[in-house]
């Protein structure tokens, strides 16, 4: 869009080819020339915004613009001094910040002597100086914008696969623990269990008896790790709504943390993992099915009735499923919160949908 905006000082020359104020002949090399102009700027600009090009090639592209902004302009007389204002741009698009300040004043000053060596150039020169050192300078900026945008979504790509290569290696490293040492004496018992088995059938049930019990309390201890890698946790459900609204273009409000340290002593594990069950999958319904732009989640305590609870709130401007049309999603939230003494309320308002969540904290349920 913001390249767009520029070619509005097309309409000069343009006008000037539909005026006849020249011959057939120039108006053909005029249309010519616009059109090669036109197509190296975009080129130019829409290419080496997404992939940088060769700094030969990106010289080589100016200097055309460049030359051609002088024929053109000489040939054609002053309407065409617009075309200083498109290499200025490209020249603050392509180049970096160290060479397209001064390329940009160069192509200024350029613009400014061959304009006042035209008929009617003065004019032309006084309202185009501003827009051409404004373009190119802009430009150069929205080229920085778009540069750092780009090496933010590769570090942001970068870190999340580290986080995951490191969650890896600390999933290995907990199942080594857990079960290194329990396959080994189970290894070995069975060893033993083995060579007493014909002489000594007494000491070899014993072996078995303990291979029996050291592999239930394996089993038991995967069973206990597993759980707590599958539990979600707000902190973390927070920072994954801020990215799934954000990848989905919907403006966001979402809280950094929870609030007053509530994460962790002041709310049991079940209720918060319930409450980020239900942030998870209100989030995603927010972005499947609603069609909203704006979403805004809340984490409030409150006391009630029944004790203190911490209160979810997710309110989008989007359509919803109406309060009685719960899908499977939201049947198995109310169940899960049903487990811990919570409760969970759907609604419209004026802007869209609201999906309301209380869960109890530790001190409502007597856990400390």
């Amino acid at each position: 869009m913001w390249i767009g905006i520029w070619l509005a000082f097309l309409g000069a020359p343009l006008a000037d080819l539909l005026s006849g104020a020249h011959t057939p002949e120039a108006d053909v090399l005029g249309g010519i020339g616009l059109v090669a102009f036109v197509a190296v700027y975009l080129g130019l600009i829409f290419r080496h915004m997404a992939k940088a090009l060769d700094p030969r090639t990106v010289q080589a592209a100016l200097a055309f613009m460049f030359a051609l902004s002088f024929a053109l302009t000489l040939t054609l007389d002053s309407p065409w001094l617009v075309l200083f204002v498109y290499t200025s741009v490209a020249a603050g698009a392509a180049l970096p910040p160290a060479r397209s300040r001064p390329a940009i004043l160069v192509v200024v000053a350029a613009m400014v002597v061959t304009g006042l060596g035209t008929d009617e150039g003065r004019d032309f020169v006084t309202s185009l100086v501003i827009p051409a050192l404004l373009g190119g300078f802009a430009m150069s900026g929205v080229r920085q914008l778009v540069r750092t945008t780009v090496e933010l979504r590769e570090a942001r790509a970068t870190v999340a696969a580290l986080a995951a290569n490191e969650e890896r290696l600390r999933l290995a490293r907990d199942l080594h623990d857990l079960l290194g040492h329990s396959l080994s004496l189970i290894t070995l018992k069975s060893e033993l269990a083995g060579r007493m088995l014909p002489g000594r059938p007494d000491r070899a049930a014993e072996q078995v008896a303990d291979i029996e019990r050291v592999s239930r309390q394996a089993l038991h201890d995967v069973r206990e790790a597993v759980t707590g890698y599958r539990r979600p946790t707000l902190p973390g459900e927070l920072a994954g709504a801020r990215t799934a609204l954000a990848v989905a273009g919907i403006a966001a409000e979402v809280p950094v943390e929870v609030p007053g340290g509530l994460s962790g002593d002041g709310l049991c594990e079940d209720s918060e993992a319930a409450l980020a069950w239900s942030l998870r999958e209100a989030v995603t319904n927010v972005v499947r099915h609603s069609a909203a732009r704006r979403c805004v989640v809340g984490l409030t305590p409150r006391q009630t009735l029944e004790g203190p609870v911490l209160e979810l709130t997710v309110e989008d401007d989007g359509h919803g499923a109406s309060g009685a049309a719960y899908g499977n999603g939201l049947t198995g939230l109310t169940e899960r919160l049903a487990k811990v003494g919570g409760t969970l309320e759907t609604g419209t308002t004026r802007g869209g949908f609201v999906l309301t969540v209380r869960a109890p904290l530790a001190a409502a349920r007597g856990v400390l």
